[in-house]
């Protein structure tokens, strides 16, 4: 971060604001609202300025500012339209170590104001670290359509109430699970329909009832293939409410920061022959942190039931007669087609998909190679870089053509993403050329073809148009 976010309590402190003019006058009426004790300096005086001085009967002196108006003050403020003064009230107010707001000048600032959606005592503060200003307003302007009007309300409400509940529920997860009950959208519509009474009640009859005691729940949740923006916005929620994340070892640090700050984050990736963290520790595990009560995320690339061995976990937490949710994710084949501008399915070259693993002996072993020979169908394989070899052999065995195109997709939807693409026979060879590393997604078939050949390019498949021709011809050279 750039600027530390951080509210003010600015009641009755100093605050010296110089200049007097159309913006010192909405920097003024903003700090009055925050109840700031503020003293102005200005050789002139504008009519806003005065109006709102002579109301709250601040102190104003009529002249130009001297580097001695900063001492005693919390905060300063210059908004005049004078360089030259805003550059002295800058420098003597950090020779003061006093934080000081020069207006549209970012260099001189030592602290900076956000765009504010204000529904106290509920503020919404949006800041772009002052580079673009205008970006700030507009997302302030949309988060004002989205909030309720009486949300500030509803805030005051539940402050009226914090000391009570915070006698009766002790510990602090027993707090905050009571609050998130009731701010789960049933507090807002009784408050829309019964007012600050109705309100009243329900918080009271929560407060008596069971909500202290819920059981813990599960959310077998899928991550997506990278991207934090592929993320849908159950999985957030779920991210959101959970008190442990349990996570795997390819979920993107991007996604994990969305967690909720205090939530545990513990890793229970399966690394590639390792024995740690086998799935059946892993379902023990999740099973014991709900049975204790506690809400878990069950973070997994991808989508959980595809290749995830989320099903096996269903079955360990059903079995357990612990409640659990699936949140679909977008699983690694959809996405990474998508981010490489290549279609899965095309009237004109493929009518089907099939998902395949490539991981452990037993799954190519027992694959019906024949029934993936024929055409017009993509198969899209997971988890398969340390078997290309073999799957190349048994497909161009059983009768699919080496002339086959294909793609792999590296890291897909990340920004370190590579796209490669030439054909079946020539797998092995190009994925050892370019040192490909897991996560990889092999696609298979003429869609490939459709992608290279017909849509746009994505940045990472045009960085390497370049040096596709002198590697399919080393390799060529190589098979013969």
């Amino acid at each position: 971060m750039d600027f530390f976010p951080a509210f003010l309590n600015l009641v009755d402190r100093p605050v010296l604001l110089v200049g007097a003019g159309t913006v010192a006058a909405r920097k003024l009426a903003a700090l009055r609202k925050a109840g700031a004790l503020v003293t102005i300096v200005a050789p002139a005086v504008s009519a806003p300025v005065a109006k709102i001085a002579d109301e709250a009967g601040l102190c104003v002196h009529r002249r130009p500012f001297r580097p001695s108006d900063v001492a005693g003050h919390w905060l300063v403020v210059s908004a005049t339209a004078d360089e030259a003064v805003n550059r002295a009230v800058a420098a003597a107010a950090s020779d003061a170590r006093i934080f000081c707001n020069v207006v549209d000048d970012l260099e001189n600032c030592s602290y900076i104001v956000p765009a504010i959606v204000d529904r106290s005592p509920l503020l919404v503060a949006i800041s772009s670290a002052g580079t673009a200003p205008v970006l700030a307003r507009q997302l302030r302007a949309r988060i004002e359509t989205w909030l309720p009007s009486n949300i500030g309300m509803l805030a005051a409400l539940a402050g009226r109430w914090r000391e009570r509940v915070r006698a009766q529920l002790a510990s602090f997860s027993a707090r905050r699970r009571f609050w998130e009950g009731l701010f789960d959208g049933r507090l807002q519509r009784v408050f829309d329909r019964s007012g600050v009474n109705g309100a009243e009640q329900l918080i009271a009859e929560s407060l008596r009832g069971d909500l202290r005691t819920q059981p813990g729940r599960a959310w077998l949740v899928g991550a997506g293939p990278g991207d934090p923006g592929l993320l849908t916005l159950k999985a957030l929620q779920a991210m959101q409410a959970a008190d442990v994340i349990l996570h795997d070892r390819l979920v993107a640090n991007e996604v994990l920061d969305l967690a909720r700050r205090d939530a545990e984050l513990v890793s229970v990736g399966k690394t590639p022959g390792c024995t740690a963290n086998s799935q059946d520790e892993i379902n023990e595990l999740l099973v014991r942190l709900v049975a204790a009560g506690k809400r878990v995320c069950r973070l997994k690339g991808g989508d959980p039931f595809v290749f995830g061995r989320g099903g096996e976990e269903a079955q360990a937490l059903h079995s357990a007669g612990l409640e659990y949710e699936v949140v679909p994710g977008i699983t690694a084949a959809v996405g990474c087609a998508a981010a490489a501008g290549i279609p899965l399915t095309h009237r004109d070259a493929a009518q089907s998909l099939t998902l395949l693993t490539g991981h452990g002996k037993d799954a190519v072993d027992n694959i019906d190679w024949a029934s993936l020979a024929p055409g017009r169908q993509t198969l899209a394989i997971y988890m398969g870089v340390s078997r290309f070899n073999e799957l190349m052999q048994n497909l161009t065995r059983h009768g699919r053509p080496a002339e086959t195109p294909i793609a792999i997709i590296e890291k897909g939807t990340t920004p370190e993403q590579r796209v490669l693409r030439g054909t079946l026979g020539q797998l092995p060879l190009l994925a050892r050329a370019h040192r490909i590393k897991a996560p990889a997604m092999l696609l298979i078939g003429e869609v490939t073809r459709l992608g290279y050949a017909t849509l746009a390019a994505p940045a990472p498949v045009r960085a390497l148009e370049a040096t596709r021709s002198a590697t399919e011809s080393a390799i060529n050279a190589a098979i013969v």
